[in-house]
């Protein structure tokens, strides 16, 4: 089995190779030699897409060469040490055709290697000729090898010579067709899909899935430029983005998007996820897990912003052993940020990538190219036909497309309403097909992002047709999906009060967050958030028993996102005095002790100290006997002021200060101390 080392972090066409030890024993050089001359050997049983005579070409030379390794393996003390610069070498060298060979090899990036034939041409000839160069230093003429090998030896260097790895006259002629389909594109020409299907063809993508694959690779890849200086290859990989796209939304029936099997990279990730402890996985400074996780000189991980913010403080010193650095420079912790992603994953929880943020957001408001751009606003034009006028099979295969057009790009959704996208959407929301009516919504959720979506939902009569479906729909998935479309378009006031009038809107919602699953619940309750910032649907929510729900949703839940969205409701109600009667009548304070205590979210404790400072201003005479009560509220409100954020911080201190006056009052002998006086100090 092909060992694809780096694949976890290695950008394709890139070969960090390492050059062995110089104090290597000869034989376990000799012998890691064979093993990675076996393991190239293995790549002639691979597929190759692109350069494939370069590759074979390149396989038979290191072939022969396994004769060579297998004579000097038990090599006499006197030749080892003049073989052993070149071996290293060739030991180097082979490390960079083993990755040039699994580039070449991708099944998701077969595009990108056929436009790049130029470079990857070049890079077998340089390979090619460092191993004639690596066996020139080896010295044949004092080795004690037989005549033969000698001769096989001399044989590989002179095919080494010869080859030329110019481009593949196939290869060119189909990249050349790539050139002129983009040249069409950024023109505003719709391309003929004869030859959008030969390209396809050349390449050997056949399905919808295999299609699908190049997008997501040519996604990645503009994500990683991105993070360059000089984001030099940026366009042009979305313009190669974007024709994929508008092949697999154009030229495929069927969505065969079937669940890819996980590769031995990631089976492994999940096993030391099962027995990691999450607290590895939190930067020392914040406390909070790592979104974009780098390594400092001392060899200790931080998330990127909050090393940034240390050193901007003008600390020049290791924050966990207070070393002083020589160098200030990050390195990106790709090993950690890939278990961390996984983790995320596997517990169904969204991973943000904050470090970036700006380049991501520019990149994903626009197109990323004058071409790609074409390409949208063409695309966008033809699924709405589809939506409008196309078969049963096409309209629903035009949602989905819709819906993973619209996931991440803001450029997206404002085509896709421009074309008049909303319409068709919400006459498919009522479909009886339940994969039709989530895709329906999921992609009416996205596109309601938009700023001017939200305008033609609401005059589309979309509202209680969304409403129909959060109460109703066919799937848990649709319903989840109607509940955050809810949340965006709450977002504007006056559509708040109208959806606080539909009379299932607050109900429902409330039914997910009661016995829907943790993405539901999570949506419904940043919707019902959103909403109770207007006083009617704050009271509606009141009247409809929501606060006992929330208390046992405090008690019973074991996510820490759902927590923190709990408690930021309740702060939000406590403001009001009827909802600060509601917490107390629910019997909260004691829930809310314990869950302080126990939270790791800087913004849950946040909350959390909001909402009993607010309790304690609405209802002193109740909240703050009961508070004193309890020593490991103390605790927690003590290491607050140290450890927590500036407002949580505040915010303690301001409850301190309350629970202290109290204690002094009841010491001086007007009522029974409720905790021993030397507990309590002055915090002001």
């Amino acid at each position: 089995m092909i060992n694809k080392s780096y694949e976890l972090t290695r950008r394709i066409l890139h070969f960090p190779a390492i050059h062995p030890c110089v104090s290597v024993c000869f034989s376990s050089l000799v012998n890691s030699l064979i093993d990675l001359c076996h393991t190239i050997c293995e790549y002639k049983s691979t597929t190759f897409f692109t350069n494939k005579k370069h590759a074979r070409v390149l396989i038979h030379l290191i072939e022969n060469l396994l004769v060579f390794f297998g004579e000097i393996r038990n090599g006499n003390s006197k030749t080892e040490s003049t073989l052993v610069l070149g071996l290293s070498e060739l030991h180097f060298i082979f490390q960079k055709v083993q990755f040039l060979l699994e580039d070449c090899s991708r099944d998701d990036a077969r595009i990108w290697m056929l436009v790049k034939s130029e470079h990857v041409s070049t890079q077998f000839r340089v390979l090619v000729r460092s191993i004639d160069v690596a066996l020139d230093v080896l010295l044949l003429d004092g080795l004690d090898v037989c005549v033969e090998v000698r001769e096989l030896v001399e044989f590989v260097r002179r095919q080494a010579l010869k080859a030329k790895f110019d481009v593949e006259v196939d290869d060119r002629r189909a990249s050349r067709k790539v050139v002129r389909v983009l040249e069409r594109f950024g023109n505003g020409i719709v391309p003929e899909n004869g030859d959008l299907t030969r390209v396809l063809e050349y390449l050997g993508i056949q399905s919808w899935a295999e299609c699908n694959k190049e997008v997501k690779f040519l996604e990645g890849e503009i994500g990683q430029e991105c993070l360059t200086a000089e984001k030099r290859e940026v366009g042009f990989l979305s313009s190669l983005m974007a024709f994929m796209i508008y092949c697999r939304c154009t030229l495929f029936v069927i969505v065969d998007n079937a669940p890819i099997r996980q590769s031995d990279g990631v089976s492994c990730i999940s096993d030391l996820i099962r027995c990691l402890n999450p607290d590895d996985l939190r930067c020392p400074i914040t406390l909070e897990i790592m979104i974009d996780p780098v390594t400092i000189s001392t060899g200790h991980t931080y998330d990127r912003s909050s090393i940034m913010k240390w050193f901007k403080s003008g600390n020049h010193t290791c924050p966990k052993t207070g070393e002083r650095l020589i160098s200030v420079d990050l390195v990106p912790n790709l090993a950690v940020k890939r278990i961390i992603k996984q983790n995320f994953l596997e517990n169904r929880i969204p991973f943000v990538e904050t470090g970036g943020r700006n380049h991501d957001i520019q990149r994903l408001a626009g197109a990323g190219s004058v071409t790609a751009e074409q390409v949208m606003t063409l695309l966008a034009y033809f699924l709405v036909g589809r939506l409008m006028g196309g078969m049963i099979e096409e309209q629903h295969k035009a949602a989905y497309e819709i819906r993973l057009l619209t996931k991440t790009s803001v450029f997206n959704r404002s085509c896709l309403v421009e074309a008049d996208a909303i319409p068709p959407l919400l006459n498919l929301i009522s479909s009886s097909n339940p994969a039709a009516q989530e895709n329906a919504i999921a992609a009416l959720m996205n596109l309601s992002k938009y700023s001017k979506s939200k305008r033609m939902m609401i005059e589309s009569g979309g509202l209680n047709l969304i409403v129909g479906v959060l109460n109703e729909g066919l799937r848990i998935e649709a319903r989840q999906y109607a509940a955050g479309t809810l949340f965006y378009l709450a977002s504007v006031e006056e559509y708040r009060k109208m959806i606080g009038k539909v009379p299932d809107a607050i109900p429902s919602l409330m039914e997910l967050v009661k016995d829907g699953p943790d993405r539901a619940k999570k949506k419904a309750l940043v919707s019902i958030f959103s909403l109770i910032m207007n006083p009617e649907n704050l009271w509606r929510v009141l009247a409809a028993g929501f606060v006992p729900l929330l208390v046992n949703l405090l008690t019973s839940s074991q996510r820490e996102d759902l927590i923190t969205d709990s408690l930021a409701i309740l702060a939000t109600i406590a403001e009001k005095l009827d909802g600060t009667m509601a917490i107390m009548s629910a019997g909260t304070l004691p829930v809310i002790s314990e869950v302080l205590g126990s939270l790791n979210s800087q913004a849950a404790k946040e909350y959390c100290v909001s909402l009993l400072l607010t309790l304690c201003i609405n209802d002193g005479a109740d909240v703050v006997p009961l508070l004193v009560k309890s020593p490991s509220l103390m605790v927690s409100l003590y290491s607050l002021l140290t450890d927590g954020t500036p407002r949580a911080s505040k915010k303690a201190s301001s409850l301190i200060r309350i629970l202290h006056a109290f204690n002094e009052k009841s010491s001086s002998g007007l009522m029974a101390p409720a905790l021993p006086p030397e507990q309590f100090i002055h915090v002001w």
